[in-house]
């Protein structure tokens, strides 16, 4: 009978030994302590430029975002229209594309229910010429192409001023009321799409192209090698991460805190050593 009784203990050791096992590998990851996920990540999709946002991002996916918690998925855009169109649609957690200026005027003009955080980079907005070695070639009447995004090309104005192209300009001027008064060489303004303007620069009949800084990039060309550049000193065109207001993911501020951190600042000197795009 002892052994009998001896077997049964042996075989219910058994079994809740077994079931104990069972019941943790049904939970895999999970802290015994504390039921909490071990090494659970949030999952944030980002709407960004190829250059440089794209890559910036990258490496804030490959370096910093595990250890945060955090898990990028990056959708790339090749235009300043559908990031914004997508992130109000719920099709992006964020996006990383655009600057303070072109943010106000999307969400004055589209209604869109935004927040951003702070600047991460500048990008310089460039004069480029394929005729022409310095601002004060340009001819009168030269043919200069431009985006027709109001924010940026106030900005392009703006740094025809600066090269001593225009003279006068104000917010409101655009390139279809600038006066002879502000425009004393009698230029000509030839408005595009922002992607296409970086196109019309191989345009014999171009003499000059106000370029924005990440088509610089994606073109292979190099600010050191523009006509004119925009200063970086009290720059507002710093560009931002941006979410719906109505955001939930937490791993949106997370990741806004990542691209503010010293790491992605000393990977943005160290992959555009050049001043093409800037910390802060």
């Amino acid at each position: 009978m002892r052994k009998i009784l001896t077997a049964v203990a042996a075989s219910l050791a058994t079994l809740m030994a077994m079931t104990a096992c069972g019941s943790d590998a049904a939970t895999p990851g999970t802290d015994a302590t504390t039921d909490a996920p071990a090494g659970a990540t949030t999952k944030v999709v980002v709407g960004a430029s190829p250059v440089p946002h794209a890559k910036i991002l990258e490496f804030v996916r490959d370096n910093l975002a595990a250890e945060a918690g955090i898990e990028l998925e990056i959708q790339e855009f090749d235009d300043y229209v559908l990031p914004n169109e997508a992130l109000a649609g719920g099709e992006l957690d964020a996006n990383y594309f655009q600057h303070v200026p072109y943010f106000d005027n999307q969400v004055e003009e589209k209604g869109y229910e935004f927040e951003h955080g702070e600047g991460v980079h500048i990008e310089p907005f460039a004069l480029f010429s394929d005729q022409h070695t310095a601002a004060d070639q340009v001819p009168d009447g030269g043919v200069v192409a431009l985006t027709n995004d109001p924010s940026n090309q106030y900005r392009g104005l703006k740094l025809l001023e600066d090269a001593g192209l225009l003279q006068d300009i104000t917010e409101d001027t655009t390139a279809l009321t600038v006066s002879d008064e502000q425009n004393p060489k009698g230029l000509t303004f030839e408005e595009s799409q922002p992607e296409v303007v970086v196109q019309l620069l191989d345009d014999p009949k171009v003499d000059v192209a106000l370029i924005n800084g990440n088509f610089i990039l994606n073109a292979g060309l190099k600010a050191e090698d523009a006509i004119a550049v925009e200063a970086v000193e009290g720059n507002p065109y710093a560009n931002i991460l941006a979410w719906r207001t109505d955001n939930t993911n937490e791993g949106v501020a997370k990741l806004d805190e990542l691209l503010h951190s010293d790491e992605v600042a000393d990977f943005i000197k160290q992959e555009w050593p050049a001043g093409d795009v800037i910390p802060g």
